[in-house]
């Protein structure tokens, strides 16, 4: 019995190490096919032909998708179990990394498509799935995985100009580079799924109506600071290095400095979960960040000096690696359990990327419209004031 037992333990110790390092695998993988493009965005746009509003289309349209599938997710996870719909999920986003890389506009936008998919799954699921295995460490994992994300996300962005120019791989292949983590996440998956086969099930159903989520003023406050925090981080993903060669910085310079932006925002993506964790409510943490995102902005604006444009996006990375994880957080603070933790996130992430999808697509509109950074910045200012307003609101200590 007591040899069982110890055996029993080994087991359960072995799941939850594969489980974490799956979790996080899974995280690897949630920007890097998106945050790649924004640096290599110019030599699409000469290579395949496409204008600044269709460049931003190109980055708004995984945002559209995500929306789509997000309240797919919950339902497709309830029917075939969370592991094989992160697995199936996966699946997807390696066969889009790999379209996406063909020349020609259809395939660009397929496999984007397919890229979109296999992102939202892992958007909805991560939150519920944590909320569901380490409901007493709730902030930490999420300070975890969120930390992944941030991370590979930077070196994306720093390695992709390098990556096309300097190894000659081209755009192409330097977008296929980041189909490697998906590729070793699907093994380990695949693993996880057989390992705990006939025992881990999808998301339960929940007790009561998903309608009253969609009724809920606090989760559409919630929805609202999701789709926010969105907009303004694909945003800067997509269009920062063309603001910052507007300034007279060269290109591969630009992308460097898009992953520094990404790069100083970990710290804040690590603490501000466990931080949020121990208060019962996060209106100051919400308030500090808006007024960092604000005062970032304003400096892109306003600045023409290297040390400004340093500083600014200094802040704005601050401010996009701490109001990303609260939006996280606030899933799982607000929700008294998985299941509703789950609707949550189905809900706000579907209605808060129809917000983030128009971010780079009307940011590309209105500079090509005016050739100027001028009016598109000050939309973003705008938008960090009504991103701060609501973050606030979804910081006070309630339940949906």
């Amino acid at each position: 019995m007591e040899l069982q037992h110890e055996s029993s333990a080994r087991m359960k110790s072995t799941y939850i190490f594969l489980l974490v390092t799956g979790i996080v695998l899974v995280a690897f993988n949630l920007r890097p096919a998106i945050t790649s493009v924004g640096p290599l965005v110019g030599m699409i746009q000469e290579d395949v032909g496409l204008a600044h509003w269709s460049a931003g289309l190109l980055m708004s349209f995984p945002l559209l998708v995500f929306a789509t599938m997000s309240p797919i997710v919950p339902k497709i996870a309830n029917r075939i179990s969370n592991e094989m719909t992160l697995l199936v999920g996966l699946i997807a986003l390696i066969i889009g990394i790999g379209i996406r890389s063909i020349p020609m506009t259809f395939f660009l936008f397929t496999g984007t498509l397919l890229i979109g998919v296999g992102i939202a799954v892992g958007n909805v699921l991560l939150p519920a799935v944590v909320k569901d295995k380490f409901p007493d460490k709730f902030g930490l994992m999420t300070s975890v995985y969120s930390t992944s994300m941030g991370l590979v996300a930077s070196l994306a962005s720093g390695l992709s100009v390098p990556l096309a120019k300097d190894l000659n791989l081209g755009w192409q292949g330097a977008l296929i580079v980041w189909g490697i983590p998906a590729i070793i996440a699907i093994l380990l998956w695949t693993y996880l799924l057989r390992f705990n086969q006939g025992k881990q099930g999808g998301i339960k159903k929940p007790s009561s109506s998903s309608k009253e989520m969609w009724l809920s003023p606090l989760a559409w406050q919630i929805a609202i600071f999701m789709g926010f925090q969105s907009f303004l981080f694909y945003v800067t993903i997509s269009w920062l290095p063309e603001i910052l060669q507007s300034h007279g910085l060269s290109m591969g310079t630009a992308g460097w400095l898009l992953s520094i932006t990404q790069l100083v925002g970990l710290p804040a993506s690590f603490f501000i979960p466990v931080i949020a964790g121990r208060y019962q409510s996060q209106v100051w943490i919400a308030m500090i960040l808006g007024l960092l995102s604000i005062i970032g902005y304003a400096g892109l604006l306003l600045g023409s000096s290297y040390p400004i444009l340093i500083i600014s996006i200094i802040f704005i990375g601050v401010a996009l690696g701490g109001n990303f994880p609260l939006a996280l957080s606030y899933i799982g603070l607000r929700s008294k359990n998985a299941n509703r933790a789950v609707e949550l996130s189905g809900m706000t992430q579907s209605t808060g990327y129809i917000l983030a999808a128009i971010g780079p697509l009307l940011i590309g509109y209105l500079y090509d419209r005016t050739h100027l950074w001028t009016i598109p910045l000050i939309t973003l200012i705008v938008i960090s004031v009504v991103l701060t307003v609501f973050g606030m609101m979804s910081g006070r200590n309630r339940y949906v």
